[in-house]
């Protein structure tokens, strides 16, 4: 590795890392407002989100500008790919963060202040996800990244028992409907927040073992 091209890769690993807090941070403020009905933290989060947005759009170009000016090979060329990856899955899973704090919002205007358990545990496997995923990409740890990959099959039926357990809720008080499909959009959110960080992982292990293991059942 030519050492302008090492400068430029140390200067992407400082902007991916902050992308990484700063995203990580609004999920753990989105969750919190759902908790506690904090509608002032919710509205921190979704304005935050265009600074997530800029970063993102900073990243790529930076990404772009490595390849196009110094052709990086082998594990080089995987880490510029994969930070290209993480970088727009990062993004998204900031606008599902905002979605979550919309639902927050709605939320705390209500008087009921049940929490399902499957939310409570889909918040607390979802966190544990994203963070695994993270610190697997930071650490190029091959270990983290595929326990990541085995945890998405537990949110998965988190999700679908939140499901029932909202239906069953709505059935047997019709009026509470509003609140609890709030909840259960909350759900959905945290499940797909799962998913992007199973993507991460699987791009962590290609950038190790330059394997790619998506959609392979590699699970």
């Amino acid at each position: 590795m030519s050492v302008l091209l090492s400068k430029e890769i140390t200067r992407l690993k400082k902007k991916i890392l902050q992308m990484t807090a700063i995203v990580e941070e609004s999920v753990r403020k989105a969750v919190s407002a759902v908790r506690y009905k904090n509608e002032a933290l919710a509205d921190e989060v979704i304005q935050n989100d265009n600074g997530i947005d800029l970063m993102e759009n900073e990243l790529e170009e930076e990404c772009l500008k490595i390849l196009a000016l110094h052709q990086p090979v082998a594990i080089d060329l995987r880490y510029v790919v994969v930070c290209m990856k993480i970088n727009n899955d990062l993004e998204r899973i900031g606008d599902l963060a905002v979605n979550i704090a919309d639902r927050a919002k709605a939320i705390s205007r209500e008087k009921d202040d049940f929490i399902p358990d499957s939310i409570s545990a889909m918040i607390e496997k979802a966190i544990s996800m994203l963070k695994k995923s993270l610190d697997a990409f930071i650490e190029m740890d091959l270990k983290m990244a595929r326990e990541v990959s085995l945890m998405d099959d537990e949110v998965d039926e988190l999700n679908r028992n939140m499901y029932q357990e909202v239906r069953k809720m709505i059935m047997e008080d019709p009026d509470r409907t509003g609140y609890l499909l709030h909840v259960l959009g909350v759900s959905r959110q945290l499940e797909r927040i799962g998913d992007y960080a199973t993507n991460i992982s699987e791009d962590v292990i290609y950038m190790i073992e330059g394997k790619i293991v998506r959609h392979s059942g590699s699970k």
